[in-house]
């Protein structure tokens, strides 16, 4: 990739010379650089810090080094040209053998009426590179800095806390994707723009957002919505049909009109405690799941590109109304979703991927057992026409459910799943996982408190106690209630 013809780079130690490209300033830095160390460490007398020692880097960089290899925080800044910016930067992480470990985006707080995104990445690079990796990527990125790997991973202590979780996954974004339905539709993404923008404005306690929607985006709902509802009584389980009819009877979903979410969380609070929540696009798994843990789910307002009404790859709001929506206004499947959210608290990066797997199987493409039929009640299926159809088909395997085997499980997000896991019932679904979840080993303990809608650690025999004593309390008023029964 060439940059402008004739102009100087300045800074030392390069000053005089032209720049050619950003692969041959980086492989050149990094020749230079080893060279350097290579004479440092040939006339020191001094020990540099042996495998597994912490070591700094600049701008504060703390790393653990095992094998000549340290993993790094990395936090930087790209503006408006995000996919040409996205580009430079990966051919840093290209041009040093960076192995990425994981990637998110959030939006930044806006300057001059643009709207930046920020990037945290975790890679793993040589040792020896940081100094010159760090450097390279200030050439083609904003406020690149370094941070230090956190002993406990942050988590939500508050609902308000959620507008912190806010970190995006762009592999499906239609500004990014060139297989998206929308990525060579000007005015497609502009609009999205307009819709995620009300996201990003959001604040935990606000009403929500009102979209006041095309005709063509409602030609869309119809479409799909008429499509699926001709499907539903043979192929969704029965919490799904119950959950479609009450909303259908209090008037918030037909064919005529997009819902809004602030009339659907209205109706869910009502009846199992969830609320929504507007989202921009595809959280990253920690985010979304903690989310769960306070019955929030976080719900996109956009619709899918009119040119492929029956299929997104990404979460829409028909993926979120038609899917996920009926099956939350069932009180067991809500506990049960809220219980997935619970156990990722504080969990780690390879246990939040277990349970995000598990999450996948379960509430995006779970089968259930009903009066001896395989039935839907995984959103990814209850709104895609064509994956619904082709799992209650002859040809995936089934496998019956248990979170060991679920949780590690290889997934499809571009194509059909070859498996997919069936469960006898919510409850005996709900279980197990509350049996796969207490052999997460987590550094902390959390008990959520529905009256303040809180986290609450549990890092003391005090606040033990208290927690006991709302659970006897609780008893009691159970037995109380069977001896009358009894009566």
């Amino acid at each position: 990739m060439k940059t402008e013809s004739g102009v100087q780079n300045v800074s030392a130690p390069f000053a005089g010379r032209k720049r050619s490209s950003l692969l041959d300033d980086a492989r050149r830095d990094r020749e230079r650089e080893s060279a350097r160390k290579d004479r440092e460490s040939a006339s020191s007398t001094s020990t540099s810090p042996g495998p597994s020692q912490s070591r700094g880097g600049g701008d504060g960089c703390v790393f653990e080094e095992k094998g000549g290899k340290v993993v790094l925080h990395v936090l930087f800044a790209l503006g408006n040209e995000k996919s040409i910016g996205f580009f430079k930067a990966g051919k840093v992480f290209e041009t040093f053998e960076a192995k990425l470990l994981h990637v998110e985006s959030r939006p930044r707080k806006p300057k001059n009426n643009t709207c930046d995104l920020e990037f945290f990445i975790k890679c793993e690079i040589h040792s020896s590179d940081i100094e010159v990796f760090i450097n390279s990527l200030k050439r083609v990125a904003d406020d690149v800095r370094t941070v230090p790997e956190e002993k406990v991973p942050w988590f939500p202590r508050k609902i308000r806390d959620l507008d912190r979780c806010n970190h995006l996954i762009t592999k499906f974004d239609p500004e990014l994707d060139q297989d998206h339905p929308g990525y060579s539709d000007r005015e497609y993404r502009k609009r999205r723009a307009s819709i995620s923008q009300l996201a990003f404005n959001y604040k935990q306690g606000e009403p929500l957002p009102i979209v006041e929607y095309t005709q063509e985006e409602i030609s869309t709902w119809r479409q799909v919505y008429c499509t699926l509802s001709s499907i539903y009584p043979t192929h969704a389980c029965r919490q799904f049909l119950e959950g479609l009819e009450q909303l259908e009877k209090e008037g918030l979903y037909s064919e005529d009109n997009i819902p809004q979410l602030r009339d659907v969380s209205t109706f869910l609070k009502e009846r199992t405690g969830f609320q929504l929540r507007p989202v921009a696009g595809l959280l990253s798994a920690r985010d979304f799941l903690s989310s769960l843990s306070f019955r929030v789910f976080q719900c996109t307002q956009y619709i899918r590109h009119a040119s492929a009404p029956m299929h997104s790859p990404e979460p829409d709001c028909c993926h979120e109304l038609l899917g996920h929506i009926p099956m939350l206004a069932d009180k067991e499947f809500a506990q049960f979703s809220q219980e997935i959210g619970l156990a990722s608290l504080a969990a780690s990066d390879e246990d939040i991927e277990r349970l995000s797997t598990l999450y996948w199987f379960t509430v995006e493409f779970g089968l259930c057992k009903q009066n001896g039929s395989v039935k839907a009640y995984g959103a990814g299926l209850l709104s895609s026409y064509g994956e619904l159809m082709y799992a209650l088909s002859n040809e995936p395997e089934y496998k019956a459910f248990t979170p060991e085997e679920a949780s590690v499980q290889a997934y499809q997000d571009e194509a059909y799943q070859p498996i997919y896991f069936i469960s006898d019932s919510f409850e005996d679904a709900k279980t197990k996982l509350r049996q796969f979840s207490s052999g997460i080993q987590r550094p902390v303990a959390v008990r959520y408190d529905p009256i303040t809608c809180s986290m609450e650690v549990l890092d003391g025999p005090a606040k033990i106690q208290r927690a006991l004593g709302a659970l006897q309390e609780e008893l009691k008023t159970l037995s109380s209630a069977l001896e009358t029964l009894q009566r």
